[in-house]
């Protein structure tokens, strides 16, 4: 397989350096000639996405033909080695941009050549497995970054967070254990048994911060958490779940995608808010979350807000979700800054009891008073705003007080108590009954106005005996009949609804004459 200075030689026609001397020697107007012939010369968008590379190359070579690329594309090479990606990027200081995907990186990080990329802001690690203690690793090297893509990894939790696990754990333990017990024998007990579990987790806490300090002396040791790239969801046990490694926070990363992964709960999500206090844009779509409302470790429900770590979070897509319930659209319209949400293709909207996707965007506009921007449609002007908050009013009308959410009466209070709107067709009838006179016989039947004269001459022939084609018909207009008398319907492409027929007209049959 080759590396990639091979790639890079064998895309762009890049030549060893001693030609690349003697063409400078042969120019002799060289303010006419570049340096370099176009060919020759290393771009700063570098794409060499499949060509499966594996490896770096010779280090000098590479530093001289990559010191000016700012975004480098390897993805679906055959990089699985760490080590050759810092190898890589150590050869391109101004780096900004790397797309990674489809490269099997499951493999641990080791100390890279670099302590540190200060440039790099956007990374796609899309389709690599990458576990979470990778990740974390990572968010210590790159201090600028800004995007990070982790969407295909399989991930079925987020096994990063800010907040100690175990102190965690023994909080919500020692909650429990205080609301146990009702005897004083029992009391007593559970006091010992607080007093032993205070002291194991001191111990735990003490063995946690030894190890700390152990990671933070060598940081970039190999990985030791459970794998984090697991099999789909429905093959997972909340048993199975490992404990989230600690870190610090990273205020850089302003945008996040998940798409694809096999999180089903908001508390995980929750986990990316503490690590990302500043993230902007997080994109969850197919991933199958089941409702907005934190849950504890046990799967109940949390008091927790569902908003509370994502005080910035301006976009937020939850396309393909699992949500079912009208009070998770309540919980996105207490996050502080979002005006921009994706919420298609929910089974909320297979059962909803509106008729129409419009009536369905207002309902969702009315809900959310923040938003500005709904499903990548055009911003929401002042004017659709107040009809779909007059329409949410009307709609919650003739529901009973138990069903009508706290958003019906806010929007009482702006737009008061509004009566129904009247139900006005001015669409024509499309049937009407009209009486057919042939001869000494006459008939009522209905008629569709949609249909043509031909058509009506063709049904009239099995009532009165009478071949269409030596079928005449006049019109009779019912108010009209004296003073203009018969029309006849001599154009057989004609539809009926242009001659006005109403309930109670008369159409005249007559039989052709021989000539």
């Amino acid at each position: 397989m080759p590396t990639l200075l091979e790639a890079l030689e064998e895309k762009y026609g890049m030549e060893p350096d001693e030609k690349e001397e003697h063409v400078e020697e042969e120019v002799l107007v060289s303010i006419f000639v570049p340096k370099l012939p176009p060919r020759q010369s290393t771009p700063q968008l570098l794409i060499l996405n499949d060509c499966n590379i594996d490896r770096a190359g010779e280090p000098e070579d590479l530093k001289k033909k990559c010191r000016i690329v700012k975004e480098l594309d390897l993805a679906q090479n055959k990089l699985n080695n760490w080590n050759e990606v810092f190898v890589i990027l150590s050869h391109m200081p101004r780096v900004e941009f790397v797309n990674l995907s489809l490269n099997h990186l499951t493999g641990p990080i080791q100390k890279p050549p670099v302590t540190k990329m200060d440039h790099l802001r956007n990374l796609v690690l899309n389709n690599t497995k990458l576990e979470w203690c990778s990740v974390e690793k990572l968010l210590r090297l790159l201090p600028a970054l800004e995007e990070l893509h982790l969407s295909l990894n399989e991930y079925t939790h987020v096994l990063i967070d800010t907040v100690n696990p175990t102190e965690r754990s023994n909080s919500a333990n020692s909650e429990r254990g205080s609301t146990e017990g009702s005897s004083e024998g029992t009391a007593t007990d559970a006091s010992s048994n607080n007093n032993t579990h205070d002291g194991s987790a001191t111990s735990q806490t003490k063995e946690q911060q030894q190890q700390k300090e152990v990671e933070e002396e060598t940081p970039y040791a190999s990985c030791s958490c459970s794998t984090s790239s697991a099999e789909p969801q429905q093959q997972q046990t909340d048993a199975e779940e490992p404990p989230p490694l600690q870190t610090d926070p990273h205020g850089g990363v302003r945008k996040l995608h998940l798409t694809g992964n096999y999180i089903s709960e908001w508390g995980e999500i929750c986990r990316i808010g503490r690590v990302f206090p500043q993230l902007e844009a997080l994109v969850l779509a197919d991933c199958p979350l089941r409702s907005l409302k934190p849950t504890d470790p046990q799967g109940n429900e949390s008091e927790e807000e569902s908003h509370k770590y994502f005080q910035n979070l301006k976009l937020l897509n939850l396309s393909n979700a699992k949500i079912d319930s009208w009070e998770d659209i309540d919980r996105l319209a207490e996050f502080p800054s979002l005006c921009n949400v994706r919420l298609q293709y929910w089974p909320l909207w297979a059962r909803t009891d509106s008729t129409t996707e419009h009536e369905r965007r207002q309902l969702l506009i009315a809900r959310l008073p923040n938003i500005s921007i709904l499903n990548g449609g055009d911003t929401i002007g002042a004017v659709e705003r107040e009809d779909a908050e007059r329409s949410f009013i009307r709609h919650y009308l003739d529901k009973p007080d138990a069903e009508r959410p706290r958003r019906y009466y806010e929007l009482i209070g702006v737009h008061g108590q509004l009566d129904p709107l009247v139900n006005i067709d001015l669409r024509p009838e499309r049937k009407v009954k009209v009486r057919f006179t042939f001869e000494d016989k006459a008939i009522e039947r209905t008629v569709d106005v949609n249909r043509t004269v031909s058509d009506l001459k063709s049904r009239l022939e099995r009532l009165f005996d009478v071949p269409a084609a030596r079928m005449r018909l006049y019109y009779v207009d019912q108010d009209f009949r004296d003073l203009q008398g018969l029309e006849e319907m001599k154009y057989p492409h004609k539809v009926l609804y242009s001659y006005n027929i109403r309930s109670g007209d008369e159409i005249i049959i007559e039989r052709k004459v021989k000539s």
